[in-house]
């Protein structure tokens, strides 16, 4: 890849992604609150949605932490902690594939249920199966960085891209230069997840920012109260 496309993929392109995410988030929720889930076909083909979405959320929500702390953590901690960059590759590669392989699995169950269901498909927009299509093709584009990864067990690739999402989020102007001779593959996994931001306000994946944390601390009670009598009553008495 020439110069000013690992420029454009890489250093400039992550910023435009993540500002439409950004901006793009607050926007829906302040204009579209009543549009901030996922909608509910729970009752239709019920187990099949069941397990696919128990193996695709675990799965992802692994993956996605995975990626959050393994990415942005700075080297230096890992370096303090005894931790080598082969033994995070190698952790990266195993906890990665059992959870990507879940995650594909249960990607696969709730896109048969979607395309092959008919009045799952009545229920679902060209949106919702584009989604869940593309998550899985970017599951399947992480799952085939592992035989590439299995060769550079030196962890030097993982380095080049820790730098590069660390280069981005501490604004250096040289971040894509860390990747310019990465893996294509690496290359095309990076780049669809970039675009995965990029449209995340416009899809059902905004549920994913609503959790119902308040629950965590409001009380353990509810309060019910009588309603008063003369409400209650009859209209014809």
């Amino acid at each position: 890849m020439s110069g000013f496309f690992n420029t454009l993929f890489f250093g400039i392109y992550p910023y435009i992604a993540l500002s439409i995410l950004i901006v793009g988030t607050i926007i829906r929720y302040d204009r579209e609150p009543y549009s901030w889930r996922a909608g509910s076909s729970q009752l239709l083909r019920r187990k099949q949605l069941v397990w696919g979405s128990v193996l695709f959320h675990v799965g992802v929500l692994i993956i996605f932490l995975g990626h959050f702390f393994g990415m942005l953590t700075p080297i230096a901690i890992f370096e303090m902690l005894g931790i080598s960059h082969g033994a995070k590759q190698v952790l990266a590669i195993v906890v990665g594939g059992i959870a990507g392989l879940m995650a594909i699995v249960g990607a696969g169950m709730l896109i048969h249920r979607r395309l092959y269901d008919e009045r799952v498909r009545a229920a679902s927009s060209a949106m919702d199966t584009f989604i869940i299509c593309l998550l899985a093709f970017q599951l399947l584009l992480g799952l085939a960085t592992i035989p590439v990864s299995l060769q550079h067990l030196d962890g030097e690739e993982m380095v080049k891209l820790m730098t590069w999402a660390q280069g981005i989020f501490t604004f250096r102007g040289d971040a894509a230069s860390y990747v310019a001779d990465a893996s294509w593959i690496f290359k095309l996994h990076l780049f669809f997840g970039l675009t995965i931001l990029l449209i995340f306000p416009f899809t059902r994946l905004v549920h994913m920012l609503s959790v119902p944390a308040r629950y965590l601390w409001r009380p353990g009670y509810q309060i019910v109260r009588e309603r008063n009598s003369t409400n209650s009553r009859h209209p014809a008495e």
